[in-house]
């Protein structure tokens, strides 16, 4: 049977389509851990914060003040999500923005005193929440899930 038959492209379309595992998908798992992982930060993180909301703030703990548009690449946010994100802390308390020394157009985000003091404390709080995260696996799993998610990234 010649194996460019319709017939026969019809039947491997259909094992294909057969065998297919929803469970067994890496985009379905990944959806899956990122729903638990998810679910642990919103019942543990301190002062209402966002993921995007931590991840902003440990990360100008981390680099310092910096251009709201290099803030936003640093933790993967588009420019108008970065913008209402640091809006939003900025309404809090915990950054404070100005027009930037090197160039006018764009904004300047540090954090404010307060601010400094909770991404401390939500630093610690996001230990917890990535131990829980990896609980299941032995030390070894989790240096290779890590590793293994960074080279997706």
């Amino acid at each position: 049977m010649d194996p460019d038959s319709p017939d026969e492209v019809a039947d491997v379309k259909a094992s294909a389509i057969d065998a297919y595992r929803l469970s067994e998908q890496v985009g379905f798992l990944m959806r899956v851990a990122n729903q638990r992982h998810t679910a642990l930060f919103a019942a543990r993180m301190i002062e209402g914060l966002t993921p995007p909301q931590f991840a902003t703030l440990a990360k100008l703990r981390e680099v310092g003040p910096c251009s709201q548009n290099r803030l936003g690449r640093l933790v993967y946010l588009d420019a108008a999500t970065i913008k209402g994100v640091v809006d939003r802390l900025r309404a809090r308390g915990f950054v404070l923005t100005a027009d930037d020394p090197l160039d006018r157009r764009r904004r300047a985000v540090g954090l404010s005193e307060r601010g400094r003091s909770v991404a401390d404390a939500a630093t610690l709080v996001a230990q917890a929440i990535t131990e829980a995260t990896l609980a299941p696996l032995t030390e070894e799993e989790r240096i290779q899930v890590v590793h293994l998610l960074r080279k997706l990234g």
